[in-house]
C-alpha cells in the first residue's frame, strides 16, 4: 500500500517526457515541366525554398508534426522543377507547460524531421536528372521565435 501511495510522487519527479514514435513521408511530389528541353540549356539556377510546419494532437500525449519543404528551381525565367516533401513524425510529449510544448512542437520536432526531408528532396531532384540539391541547415528556433513575435505584434494568440 505504501508503494502505491509513493507512485504519484515518483511520477511527478520524473519530469517532462519526450520520445519519437515514428518518422514517415506524408506526401512527396516532383514536377519538371520543361523537360527534356531544360537539359540542353546552360544551367544558371535560382532556388526558392518555402518551409512550413503544422502539428496536431492525435490522442493523449501523442502529436503529429509535419514539416513541409517546397522548392522551386528556375533556370533563367523557366521553371526547371518543383519538388515538395511533407515529412512527418509522431512524438510523445508530456509534462511540459504551454510554452515548452509550443517550442517542442514548433522548433524541436521540425529540427529532427529536417534531415529526413532534405534527403528526400535531394533524392527526388537527382532522380529527375538535375544536380543535387543540398539545402543548408535551418535554425528552427529562430523561425519559431520570429513567428511568436509576428503573432504578438498582430495580437494573435499562439495555437
Amino acid at each position: 500500500m505504501t508503494e502505491e501511495a509513493n507512485k504519484p510522487a515518483a511520477q511527478e519527479e520524473q519530469g517532462p517526457q519526450f520520445s519519437l514514435q515514428r518518422i514517415y513521408v506524408r506526401d512527396l511530389s516532383f514536377e519538371a515541366p520543361k523537360s527534356p528541353e531544360i537539359f540542353r540549356e546552360e544551367w544558371r539556377p535560382s532556388v526558392e525554398l518555402d518551409i512550413n510546419t503544422r502539428q496536431r494532437t492525435l490522442e493523449g500525449d501523442f502529436h503529429e508534426v509535419v514539416l513541409k519543404l517546397s522548392v522551386t528551381v528556375k533556370n533563367g525565367e523557366q521553371t526547371a522543377f518543383i519538388a515538395e516533401v511533407q515529412q512527418a513524425g509522431i512524438f510523445m510529449v508530456k509534462g511540459l507547460d504551454a510554452n515548452g510544448m509550443g517550442h517542442t512542437l514548433g522548433a524541436f520536432c521540425p529540427n529532427i524531421l529536417f534531415p529526413y526531408a532534405r534527403e528526400a528532396l535531394d533524392n527526388l531532384v537527382t532522380r529527375g536528372s538535375f544536380p543535387a540539391l543540398m539545402l543548408a541547415p535551418v535554425n528552427f528556433d529562430a523561425l519559431y521565435n520570429q513567428e511568436l513575435e509576428r503573432m504578438k505584434s498582430a495580437n494573435e494568440m499562439p495555437a
